[in-house]
């Protein structure tokens, strides 16, 4: 076979954190142009008769490497409860779901009889520099300068992530280049067969398995599609599959192939001349206790919880909206849309929501500060750090900037990032008065652009240098 090359995208959660977990809400959800990659090759190997072996590389981290040896008998005895151990016993919960639920698929689809005859897939993988801290790292780049990578002094674990989704992109684009190794007519561009759904329902399968839960899945649905509008599938679709006890393999299959997910994933990306603009702030919060939290606030005031889950749904809606009208315009009234977009520049984010003149901006802005209000409701009630102190300081801060329409803390909220939406043309200014500003010491802007595409196939050549 030809080796391929196959990259998946980050994401930011702008709107529908916490909502999202419910099929009844939507979310918008960005992806972002940093991305995860995955190559691979297939190569004669000694591991004998009914053996499929399986190597991953991770070269950027100390001690990246993952060595499966599926035993296909025992793969197709005990489908997805198969206990596949890595060579070295090492544990990478992600790499090995998503090798453990793409060759049970293929086993039942009848694509793995030439890999237990002397053949051995290699997947190398990479990850674009935002994905991680920076320090004690050294960047490398490929043969053609296309490619530029940090390569770090530790082993995975032990280099801090700045929370875009990392693990839902290694899964998407690591199941990709598996299936395109294993069937010859593996193809995410010819839409007519749906390879590109299937990458997403393995993709959310291996996920939830690896996480030990049903997860939203908003962060493979983004990797996968890219921009979108996002409502969830029914968890007990994925439950139906992981909890079974027989026939795993074959129910497996007819979930990635013939079932209704019954979700959204609607196209829709920010309007031309406006950014989204991530900071990465120097902190951290743990999600899981976030969300049981909030959980737990479901429980003891239902009434009052869904009323204010229905006031953040509106205020996530209404700023959905105002986007969509704003990209319209750009489309059907070109001197307006530019008139808007200088304007931005010259006027910050309470100017602009006070604004009776600009309109298309203003309701912007207004729903933003709608958003943000009921994200600090939720704070007070839970006590989770949806939007803390700290971050209102910060965005009240951002939004004060010329140039800038607003922000909001993305995903489950937290202390580690910000999400501003800005002028593209306004972002030299945006960087240099916060490098002075005090409140931004903490602040590390993110070079990242929004992605239209979510799962591609690169050019295998743009890592000469590097493999």
């Amino acid at each position: 076979m030809v080796p391929k090359a196959f990259s998946a995208t980050g994401k930011a959660l702008l709107a529908g954190g916490y909502l999202v977990l419910d099929p009844k809400y939507e979310a918008f959800v960005i992806a972002l142009s940093a991305r995860m990659y995955a190559l691979n090759n297939v190569s004669d190997s000694n591991a004998g008769n009914g053996i499929c072996s399986i190597t991953v590389d991770s070269p950027q981290f100390v001690n990246g490497s993952w060595t499966y040896s599926l035993d296909l008998a025992r793969l197709r005895s005990a489908g997805l409860a198969y206990a596949v151990v890595e060579k070295a016993g090492k544990h990478n919960p992600f790499i090995q779901s998503a090798i453990l639920v793409t060759a049970a698929y293929a086993l039942e689809n009848g694509a793995l009889d030439e890999y237990s005859k002397g053949k051995e897939i290699h997947v190398t993988i990479f990850s674009d520099p935002e994905y991680h801290s920076k320090s004690d790292s050294v960047r490398k780049e490929s043969t053609n300068g296309s490619k530029e990578f940090l390569f770090h002094n530790k082993e995975i674990t032990q280099v801090n992530k700045t929370g875009l989704g990392s693990s839902a992109g290694l899964v998407t684009s690591l199941t990709a280049s598996l299936l395109s190794a294993l069937f010859s007519d593996f193809d995410i561009v010819d839409k007519s067969l749906n390879w590109k759904e299937k990458v997403h329902n393995l993709a959310q399968v291996s996920h939830c398995k690896a996480q030990g839960k049903i997860g939203s899945g908003f962060d493979v649905a983004s990797a996968t599609f890219g921009s979108i509008i996002y409502q969830r599938f029914s968890p007990q679709l994925i439950h139906n599959v992981l909890d079974a006890v027989s026939d795993t393999n074959a129910k497996l299959v007819d979930l990635v192939d013939n079932q209704d997910w019954d979700m959204k994933h609607e196209l829709c990306s920010m309007p031309p001349g406006i950014r989204l603009l991530m900071g990465d702030v120097i902190g951290g919060s743990e999600t899981p206790k976030l969300v049981s939290k909030v959980q737990n606030w479901l429980k003891e005031k239902p009434e009052y919880s869904r009323k204010v889950w229905t006031e953040l749904n509106g205020s996530n809606m209404r700023l959905v909206e105002a986007l969509r009208k704003m990209h319209k315009l750009s489309e059907t009234d070109k001197a307006r849309y530019a008139y808007l977009l200088k304007e931005l520049t010259k006027k910050n984010g309470e100017d602009i929501a006070n604004s009776s003149d600009l309109p298309e901006l203003s309701q912007i802005g207004c729903a933003i500060k709608d958003v943000r209000k009921y994200l600090k409701v939720m704070t007070e009630e839970t006590g989770a750090e949806i939007e803390p102190l700290e971050q209102t300081t910060l965005l009240d801060a951002a939004t004060s900037i010329k140039g800038i329409l607003g922000g909001v803390v993305p995903g489950a909220g937290g202390y580690d990032a910000i999400c501003l939406l800005a002028s593209s043309e306004a972002i030299p200014q945006i960087f240099q008065e916060t490098s002075s500003n005090p409140s931004f010491s903490h602040v590390r802007w993110m070079h990242l652009t929004e992605q239209s595409d979510g799962l591609i196939e690169e050019s295998y050549s743009d890592f000469t240098g590097l493999v």
